[in-house]
């Protein structure tokens, strides 16, 4: 059921600084997945790319390359890729940590990349077993070849916000690892609060610090974990300040293998219900997408973590 069967009104709020379009960056079959402790099996994670495509969803990322050994969850990452019906117009990017991860993405045929930087020392030397400065020696030769080779590279930052180890991140240190990602060759940087501490001033300190450092409101992109209930209230926050293109996870699915605290992401549907009440475009067919996340849940066996697909699926 949508927004106008429940007889609400089509805009809730249409302030002069809210973007008319946002894009949606479906994250749900890579990012959510990966944290489940069972393997979904492959005609399963085809099917649900098939559904969120059909469903309006133009970037849906697929999976990654990372070693099966750190992610066995996303190990059929080739299968996956050779057995996807890939829709025109739908972008289905990949996450490659390294070189051969590279590798392995350019000979499944794939045009869209993404590369996971930190921004804090302890994340990156527990995620990346790498440093805070080192890190860039594995992402800047992946994002030249990727570069090379025409295809479009997006940086993710993790732990933009907070730190499990090291508390409270300083808005500086984020712009600094995010520009030498930008500057290395990424088109988009996503700013990920990978444990869900953000407040809506917290983000609107690090946009601040991002384009009073010279970086373009429309490079950025907002990843927001719902840890502490303020994901929604984050993202209206970086709306506000311009945002455009915002992560989300199709019925919340998602947390972060190497962050504990780290709980799922923001549900996709819930997102939708917040910008079809402000009256800003995203091209997704809602039903649709409950209708799919319900549809998930049940192959994972146990309720949609999403508010929205708990109040309208039961």
């Amino acid at each position: 059921m949508g927004v106008r069967e429940l007889g609400l009104p089509e805009r809730l709020g249409s302030g002069e600084s809210l973007p008319s379009r946002v894009e949606i960056w479906e994250v749900g079959p890579r990012d959510g997945l990966q944290n489940e402790t069972e393997v979904v099996p492959v005609e399963v994670k085809v099917e649900f790319l098939d559904r969120l495509a059909r469903a309006g969803l133009t970037t849906l990322e697929a999976t990654s390359f990372v070693h099966p050994k750190w992610v066995p969850q996303l190990a059929d990452a080739e299968e996956l890729l050779a057995r996807l019906d890939r829709r025109d117009g739908v972008r289905y990017p990949v996450l490659v940590p390294n070189e051969r991860g590279l590798d392995r993405a350019l000979a499944a045929g794939v045009t869209h990349v993404a590369v996971f930087a930190s921004a804090t020392e302890t994340f990156a030397r527990r995620n990346l077993n790498s440093g805070l400065d080192a890190q860039f020696a594995m992402f800047e030769p992946v994002i030249a070849r990727a570069r090379e080779s025409g295809l479009d590279v997006r940086g993710y930052v993790s732990m933009c916000f907070g730190d499990p180890w090291e508390g409270a991140v300083a808005p500086e240190q984020v712009v600094a690892v995010g520009k030498r990602l930008l500057d290395a060759g990424c088109s988009q940087l996503s700013l990920g609060d990978t444990i869900g501490v953000a407040t809506a001033a917290s983000v609107e300190r690090v946009l601040d610090a991002f384009t009073e450092s010279g970086v373009a409101i429309g490079d950025l992109a907002v990843h927001f974990h719902d840890t502490y209930g303020q994901a929604l209230a984050n993202t209206l926050a970086a709306l506000r300040k311009g945002v455009t293109t915002v992560d989300s996870s199709a019925g919340g699915l998602g947390g972060c293998p190497y962050a504990e605290s780290a709980t799922g992401n923001l549900a996709t549907e819930d997102l939708v219900w917040l910008l079809d009440g402000l009256g800003i475009e995203h091209g997704v067919d809602f039903d649709a997408l409950v209708e799919t996340s319900a549809w998930m849940a049940t192959r994972l066996g146990r309720p949609s973590p999403s508010r929205v697909v708990r109040a309208l699926a039961g």
